[in-house]
C-alpha cells in the first residue's frame, strides 16, 4: 500500500486511518527514496511510536524529521512482516538499516559435519562447513526448539573444544539431553538416526515429532497430570512457531497477484510480487475512472496495460475473485509476453493465501486514499453544494441496524470529521425493550440515545446526520429528535434505491417526499456511500459480537462440518482456543481430519468472528 504526501505530508491525518494488523512499513524522504524498513505486529502503534514518543536516539530523530511518505504492507502474521521485512532490506538497501545488511539480524541453526554433528544457535556468516536452516522469524522460539530437541534426539549442542577434550559424560547426559558421544557411549550409526530426525524436523517434516508430543499429552492428561499435559502442550506450540508455513515463503512459484477494489468513486489496484515462492512487495495503483465502471472492466484493461508498459510479466498471473474473461485476458497476456503464461482468478492452498494478502492490502490502501486530507475537503465543498447546506458539513454521523432475525439487535453511530472517520468516536448502542426486526423503532431509540447524551455533555451538535433506511427510518429520527426538541433539519435517510445497487442511492429530507438521487460520479455521493458502508460494517461487528456472547458455546461449535472429534483434535494440536485463533491457515490444514475446504471454513470464521 502506497500514501503520498510530499512537503504535505499530514502524519496525525495519515496515522488516525492506518490499520491495527502486522505488516512492513517504508519510509520515505522528499526524493521518494527509501531511507527505513521496519517491521509490527501492529503498525498503528509501531508507526505512531515514532511521532508521538520523546525518547527517541539521536539517530531516530534526525531520521523521522526526513520522513516525507510512508508506504506499507499488510501481512497476516507477525512472522510473515518479519520475513517480508528481511526481503525489502535485501532489496532496497535503506541507509537506516544498517544493522539488517546483513545475515546477522536473523537466526539460523546449524547441523555442522562429521561423525557426530553439532546443532547450534547461529547469526552471521556461514564459514563453517553444514546445514543451515532458516532464517527463522523468532530468535526466541529457534532457542526453545533447540532445547525441545535436546529432550528428543540428543544431538550434542556443545562446542567442538569441549567435545573433543571430554573424558567423561557432562551434566547434559545425566539429565538425558545428550547421548554421550564424547565418550563413545553411543555409536555412530545409531547417532546418525538421531540427526536425520533433526534434519527432517528442519525440513518441514515434523508429523512425527508432533504426533509423540501429542500422544504423551494424552497420556498425562488421562493420567490427571495436567501440569505434565501443560508442559507438552507449550512444547507442541514452540514448535509450531518454528516449523508454520509462511505465506511469504511458500513452494517455488513466480507470479503476480492482483486484487481490484472499486469504492465511492476511487479505483484501486493492488499486485503482489511473488519470486521463487517469495512476497518481495506490494504496490497499489489508482487508475482514474469517469464513472462507475464494474470490476470486471477495471481488472482486464489495468491488467494489459500494466504488461504492456514493459514490465516482466510473470509465469503466472493471479486474480482476486472477480468475474473476468479468463480466456480473453490469457490470450492477450500471453501475446504480450511472447510465451505461454497461466492466468487464473480461482485458486487455492499457497496462491489462496496470496490472493488474501492481496486484497488486504488493496482494502488498507483504498481506505487511505478515501481518507486522505485533499480528497475528503473537496468531497465536503461539493455535498454543501448539492445538498445545499448553510456550511461544509465537517462533522457527520451516520445510524444503522443489524440484527439476525430480530435475535442481537445493535445499532451503529459512526462519526466522520473533515470528511474522515472519526474512530474513537464511534458508538454502540444495545436496542432493548423494541420488538424484535423493528428497525423504526431501533433507529429511534439509538438517536434518542445519542443527542439526549450529547444535549447532557454540552457537546457540539452534528453538521449533517445520515439514517441508512428509506422514509420509515427517518420519520423514526424526526420523532426522536422532536421529542428533544431538535431541529431535525440537519437529517437525511439515504436508501438503496429501487436496484438497491450502488450508485442509485436516494436520498430523502424531512418534509420532502421526492428523493434527491446524486449522479453516480458525484463526489458527494461517493462520501455518502463511504460514511453509509462504514455504519453498516460497524453495526454487522458490533451485532457479532453481541451473539457471540449470548451463546455458551465455544464458537468452534458454529462452524457446520467441524464435529465433536476435529474439535478434540484441533484442540490437541493447537493446546488451546487462543493458538487456533492465531494460526495460519497452513497451520490448520496440518491437523488430522482437517481437509483444505475445512481448514479454509474455519480460517474464515476466525477472521470474520
Amino acid at each position: 500500500m502506497n500514501t503520498s504526501s510530499d512537503s504535505n505530508f499530514d502524519i496525525q491525518a495519515f496515522l488516525a486511518q492506518l490499520t491495527e494488523k502486522p505488516g512492513v512499513y517504508r519510509m520515505l524522504d522528499s526524493e521518494h527514496q527509501v531511507i527505513y524498513v521496519g517491521k509490527a505486529k501492529n503498525l498503528k502503534k509501531r508507526v505512531s511510536s515514532y511521532f508521538n514518543k520523546t525518547d527517541l536516539s539521536i539517530k531516530t530523530q534526525v531520521m523521522v524529521k526526513q520522513v516525507r511518505e510512508i508506504e506499507f504492507t499488510v501481512t497476516n502474521t507477525e512472522t510473515e512482516a518479519l520475513l517480508l521485512e528481511n526481503n525489502y532490506i535485501k532489496q532496497i538497501k535503506p541507509r537506516y538499516n544498517v544493522i539488517f545488511r546483513d545475515d546477522k539480524s536473523y537466526p539460523y541453526v546449524f547441523l555442522s559435519k562429521g561423525d557426530f554433528p553439532r546443532l547450534a544457535y547461529h547469526r552471521g556468516a556461514k564459514k563453517a562447513k553444514g546445514d543451515y536452516f532458516g532464517p527463522f522469524p523468532s530468535s526466541g522460539a529457534v532457542k526453545q526448539s533447540l532445547t525441545l530437541l535436546q529432550k528428543l534426539f540428543r544431538v550434542r549442542q556443545c562446542e567442538d573444544s569441549v567435545f573433543q577434550n571430554r573424558s567423561r559424560p557432562c551434566l547434559q547426559y545425566q539429565i538425558k539431553r545428550c547421548t554421550a558421544p564424547c565418550v563413545n557411549y553411543i555409536s555412530k550409526e545409531e547417532y546418525a538416526k538421531d540427526v536425520k530426525l533433526t534434519r527432517l524436523f528442519y525440513q518441514g517434516k515434523d508429523e512425527q515429532v508432533i504426533d509423540e508430543l501429542k500422544g504423551r499429552m494424552e497420556e498425562a492428561s488421562n493420567q490427571l497430570e495436567f501440569e505434565s499435559a501443560a508442559y507438552y502442550r507449550d512444547l507442541i506450540s514452540s514448535m509450531r512457531k518454528v516449523v508454520e508455513k509462511q505465506v511469504i515463503s511458500g513452494s517455488e512459484v513466480n507470479a503476480d497477484v492482483f486484487s481490484v477494489a472499486l469504492k465511492a468513486g476511487v479505483a484501486c489496484v493492488t499486485a503482489v510480487f511473488i519470486r521463487q515462492g517469495k512476497v518481495l512487495g506490494t504496490k497499489s495503483f489508482f487508475p482514474k475512472v469517469t464513472s462507475i465502471n464494474s470490476l470486471k472492466e477495471l481488472t482486464e484493461s489495468f491488467i494489459v496495460q500494466f504488461y504492456l508498459s514493459s514490465r516482466e510479466v510473470p509465469a503466472e498471473v493471479i486474480l482476486g475473485e472477480c468475474d473476468v474473461d479468463i480466456d480473453v485476458l490469457s490470450a492477450a497476456v500471453r501475446e504480450i509476453a511472447g510465451r505461454q503464461v497461466r492466468v487464473s482468478n480461482n485458486v487455492r492452498s499457497d496462491r489462496a493465501s496470496w490472493v488474501k494478502l492481496a486484497n488486504q492490502n488493496c482494502e488498507q490502501a483504498l481506505m487511505s486514499r478515501l481518507n486522505s486530507q485533499t480528497n475528503q475537503t473537496k468531497k465536503l465543498q461539493a455535498l454543501q453544494k448539492d445538498l445545499n447546506l448553510p456550511s461544509a458539513p465537517n462533522h457527520m454521523e451516520c445510524f444503522d441496524i443489524s440484527h439476525t432475525m430480530g435475535e442481537g439487535t445493535v445499532a451503529s453511530c459512526v462519526v466522520f470529521k473533515e470528511g474522515a472517520p472519526d474512530r474513537k468516536s464511534y458508538r454502540r448502542f444495545n436496542i432493548v425493550d423494541v420488538t424484535p426486526g423493528d428497525d423504526y423503532a431501533a433507529i429511534e431509540q439509538a438517536v434518542s440515545r445519542r443527542y439526549a447524551r450529547l444535549l447532557k455533555e454540552e457537546a457540539s451538535m452534528p453538521d449533517l446526520i445520515l439514517i441508512d433506511g428509506g422514509k420509515g427510518q427517518l420519520k423514526s429520527a424526526q420523532k426522536a429528535f422532536d421529542e428533544l426538541g431538535l431541529s431535525d433539519s440537519c437529517l437525511i435517510s439515504v436508501a438503496k434505491g429501487t436496484e438497491r445497487k450502488a450508485g442509485m442511492e436516494q436520498l430523502f429530507k424531512p418534509g420532502n417526499s421526492i428523493a434527491q438521487v446524486l449522479p453516480d460520479s458525484s463526489a458527494s455521493l461517493h462520501l455518502i456511500q463511504h460514511i453509509r458502508d462504514e455504519a453498516h460494517r460497524f453495526a454487522i461487528a458490533g451485532h457479532r459480537a453481541k451473539r457471540g456472547k449470548t451463546r455458551v458455546k465455544s464458537w468452534l461449535e458454529e462452524i457446520p462440518g467441524v464435529g465433536a472429534k476435529k474439535r478434540q483434535e484441533l484442540l490437541k494440536h493447537f493446546g488451546g482456543l487462543q493458538n487456533i485463533e492465531s494460526a495460519a491457515l497452513e497451520d490448520l490444514k496440518k491437523v488430522r481430519g482437517i481437509n483444505t475446504h475445512l481448514a479454509e471454513k474455519i480460517y474464515n470464521h476466525i477472521h470474520e468472528k
